[in-house]
């Protein structure tokens, strides 16, 4: 069955959502994100994915108290991103309670030091963020391409040894118009030992059925649970049947 992981958008310590990562878009939908989590796992949810979109705008992270909140408050497991740039970052991250820490950026601009980082940590610990428009790599919160095309970029990692990608089509993301299947099914298909996580434009419990029977590993979602397209109550229920 595929893994269901609801997401928490940082700023200003404040659960967010941004539309296709443009920050002109930001709406707030609770000012407590711990208290954001602890429903998540009241509904059996084990897993969290926590986005610091303030340390992504500014390229060093910002909300670690937020993360450190919401770890001591909650037993979920958190891959956490957004503003890892150095190794103090990725520390800071892990030392604050992230168990995974997703990092796209330095995959695509320092990719020695990703491969540092992937033999220091370990590929358990490492997601490789792979946030992409049109077949081309974005960076820096989505703020920035280089010109990287996304399956060459996937193919050199899963290479040097990463197990974990999150895949975020951006042209999707925030729309809540359905998940961008084929693209998944396709890194799957050239992929195979590859755990893939998707991400982006979940409306609808039918999205993540469609994903599921597509044998997509996991999905990352949150707008849809936050604008009520999906309550917390259907999408537990749907898993404890499956």
């Amino acid at each position: 069955m595929i893994e269901l992981i609801p997401a928490i958008d940082l700023i200003d310590g404040k659960c967010v959502r941004l539309t296709k990562g443009d920050y002109t878009t930001q709406k707030v939908y609770n000012e407590d994100p711990v208290a954001v989590a602890r429903e998540f796992e009241s509904y059996g949810f084990t897993r969290l994915h926590v986005v610091d979109l303030d340390g992504a705008r500014s390229k060093h992270i910002v909300n670690h108290a937020t993360l450190e909140r919401i770890a001591s408050a909650t037993r979920l497991t958190i891959d956490f991103g957004g503003g890892i740039k150095t190794e103090d970052d990725l520390r800071i991250a892990f030392d604050n309670g992230a168990s995974l820490a997703t990092v796209g950026s330095v995959a695509a601009t320092h990719p020695d030091r990703f491969i540092q980082w992937l033999e220091t940590f370990g590929p358990e610990h490492i997601i490789l963020g792979a946030d992409a428009k049109d077949g081309l790599i974005s960076i820096n919160g989505w703020k920035e391409e280089n010109g990287l095309q996304l399956f060459p970029f996937l193919h050199h990692y899963i290479g040097k040894g990463v197990k974990n990608v999150l895949c975020t089509e951006i042209s999707k993301d925030g729309m809540l118009q359905g998940p961008a299947i084929d693209l998944y099914k396709n890194i799957m298909a050239y992929f195979p030992e590859c755990h893939v996580i998707a991400s982006g434009g979940v409306g609808r419990l039918q999205d993540i059925i469609e994903l599921d029977r597509a044998g997509i590993p996991a999905i990352v979602f949150g707008k849809a649970i936050y604008e009520g397209r999906i309550t917390l109550k259907e999408l537990a229920e749907w898993a404890e049947n499956k």
